[in-house]
């Protein structure tokens, strides 16, 4: 099974309102991997104080060094994501040591369980194709849309050697053979 993004914005409200009331960490976990198309390796490590200084203010950009590549990320968080965090924190009282999304068996949740929780928000939401790669290939789909198909951005910040490996990893090329295959009807 090949992983897709998810099109479809309805289906994306549909998850986050499902995943936010089983728990906010987990509305705030997809939230996280839509907005900036994170591995979830690396979402799940985040904590409070890469995200704010001490005086609680947001830093101008989230840095973190990728757990699969080891080079270093720099993301500039959007307002809407920002606006998440913090009722996450408050609502969560979480400390500037925390983890984002703490494991109630102390650390970070694991890899497993965020894949569990986010599968079960897609079946429920009868999104197909679904994994936890969904969220980066989601965020770099709708990127490459909203930003008039701008692929070598998109290519250079999910650190790919071309651009039709970007294209066929957020599924474009899928939907260009979609479209292909309506054009001709008998």
């Amino acid at each position: 099974m090949t992983v897709e993004p998810i099109r479809d914005k309805t289906k994306i409200k549909q998850i986050y309102y499902f995943l936010n009331g089983k728990d906010p960490k987990y509305g705030l976990l997809f939230k996280f991997g839509l907005n900036t198309g994170l591995r979830i390796s690396d979402i799940l490590s985040v904590r409070v104080k890469d995200i704010l200084n001490e005086k609680g203010e947001y830093r101008d950009y989230l840095t973190l060094k990728e757990m699969k590549t080891g080079k270093e990320k720099k993301i500039k968080l959007n307002d809407s994501l920002r606006k998440n965090i913090n009722s996450y924190i408050k609502v969560s009282n979480l400390k500037h040591e925390s983890y984002l999304f703490t494991s109630q068996k102390g650390g970070y949740i694991g890899r497993v369980q965020a894949y569990r929780v986010l599968k079960e928000a897609a079946v429920f939401c009868n999104v197909e194709n679904f994994g936890t790669h969904s969220l980066r290939k989601t965020w770099g789909y709708w990127t490459y849309n909203m930003s008039k198909y701008n692929v070598g951005l998109i290519m250079d910040t999910f650190n790919h050697s071309s651009q039709s490996i970007t294209l066929r990893y957020i599924g474009i090329n899928q939907d260009q053979k979609d479209e292909l295959y309506s054009l001709v009807q008998f």
